[in-house]
């Protein structure tokens, strides 16, 4: 069951850059990793009850780098919480909506996550993400 919104993700050239944007709001990213198999870096800004994910691509034909190549930089996805991504992603099969992802995968922070592309999800890309336990 989707219990929330979990983040925000921004597609950015630099999370660097970005950064000093969102230290002029008085925000403070609060961790950045790698996640290698989506060939992105990632950091997480709280802001309020929920986070902003910047999504800086490591390279050119990355799936965030085609993005930004094709849109420039803005809003990736919103990604929704789930208690029960396995049950969730179920339903929505249930259901015939078209998922990315041929099963749950790791997402950051050692979530596990579902995508649902723009055109299965109202025009924006959604994620449904259940955290680490």
């Amino acid at each position: 069951m989707i219990t929330g919104l979990d983040h925000v993700a921004i597609a950015v050239s630099s999370i660097e850059e970005a950064r000093t944007f969102y230290e002029k709001l008085g925000l403070e990213i609060t961790a950045i990793e790698v996640v290698e198999h989506e060939g992105v870096r990632v950091a997480m800004i709280p802001c309020g009850g929920t986070r902003i994910e910047l999504l800086e691509p490591l390279s050119g034909d990355s799936p965030v780098g085609r993005f930004l190549e094709r849109r420039g930089p803005g809003v990736h996805h919103l990604c929704m919480r789930s208690d029960d991504i396995h049950e969730d992603d179920a339903k929505l099969r249930e259901d015939g909506l078209s998922l990315l992802r041929g099963r749950p995968g790791p997402g950051a922070e050692g979530a596990t996550g579902q995508v649902l592309p723009p055109k299965s999800a109202g025009g924006v890309r959604r994620e449904l993400s259940e955290p680490a336990r």
